[in-house]
């Protein structure tokens, strides 16, 4: 999986002076634009558009200190429409203007190129189990959001953060079953590259108030992880090393579809002690 990250960032780099689409750079990698865009930033912490637009304005910058280059140039070359839309671009990165980078009295910030370092190091064991887990209904509150420059990454801790703070997720103690309090990742749109997001519990005897949703889980082969620790470090790690150590060494792959988090219901989320589950769908490799 590292090896077809590698060919996408060789991809990208080869292209940096021409147009360039995230749906090209995924096909590279043999994966889809949704998911090509969510391992990248698993394994980097930046978005593909922005690590573009990054290197794009470290080359730009290095072509002004060494070359006579003209601003409408650059801005061509690295896919700007006007030469003010680049040039607000590259002052915002590098705190100067290209003409002042040009007199060489002024440092620039350098992007460097991604690379990978494979390290041979202790085993740091996966706890997992597989599960056969018939359907089953979960009610709760939904947000919709979109992986366009990981603002996922911000509408979900924030959608959390509100449900709590408001009382509902201590409201719904009382009907909660064995999983506890559940998010799930569910229809997602490559095409749009949204997907929904849910906050709920497994859906019992009671009946969902006018706030809520109910999504039916289907049937499924499920890998269930355990990220032990503060929530905020363990679950993003636990799911980095599913997707670039557990998968390419386990025979199975993702079965698309639904995943979930379950979090217990009198967990301490900063608690090194805390465990969260994670769920992911998976099938044989055929």
């Amino acid at each position: 999986m590292i090896h077809l990250i590698m060919d996408s960032i060789n991809y990208m780099e080869e292209r940096l002076d021409q147009p360039l689409q995230i749906e090209e750079v995924a096909e590279a990698a043999c994966m889809s634009k949704f998911h090509y865009q969510r391992l990248f930033h698993m394994l980097t912490g930046i978005a593909v558009a922005e690590y573009i637009r990054k290197r794009r304005l470290t080359l730009a910058a290095e072509e002004f200190m060494t070359k006579q280059v003209k601003v409408i140039d650059a801005a061509v070359k690295y896919g700007y429409e006007t030469p003010e839309s680049f040039a607000k671009a590259f002052k915002r990165h590098h705190g100067y203007t290209p003409a002042a980078v040009k007199t060489g009295e002024y440092t620039v910030k350098a992007y460097p190129r991604l690379s990978f370092e494979l390290q041979i190091k202790g085993v740091e064991p996966m706890h997992y189990r597989i599960v056969e887990k018939d359907s089953f209904s979960i009610m709760g509150r939904r947000l919709k959001t979109t992986t366009k420059n990981s603002q996922n990454k911000q509408d979900i801790p924030a959608f959390w953060k509100r449900v709590n703070q408001e009382g509902w997720t201590d409201s719904l103690a009382h009907a909660a079953g064995e999983l506890g309090y559940i998010g799930v990742c569910a229809h997602f749109d490559e095409t749009l590259e949204t997907f929904d997001y849910i906050i709920g519990i497994e859906q019992g005897e009671e009946e969902p108030d006018s706030t809520m949703t109910v999504e039916q889980i289907p049937a499924s082969t499920w890998a269930v992880f355990q990220a032990k620790g503060p929530v905020e470090t363990a679950v993003h790690s636990t799911w980095t090393r599913i997707f670039t150590e557990w998968f390419p060494a386990s025979g199975y792959e993702h079965a698309g579809g639904m995943e979930m988090e379950t979090y217990p219901l009198d967990g301490e989320i900063h608690s090194p002690d805390h465990v969260t589950l994670i769920w992911i769908p998976i099938r044989k490799q055929s």
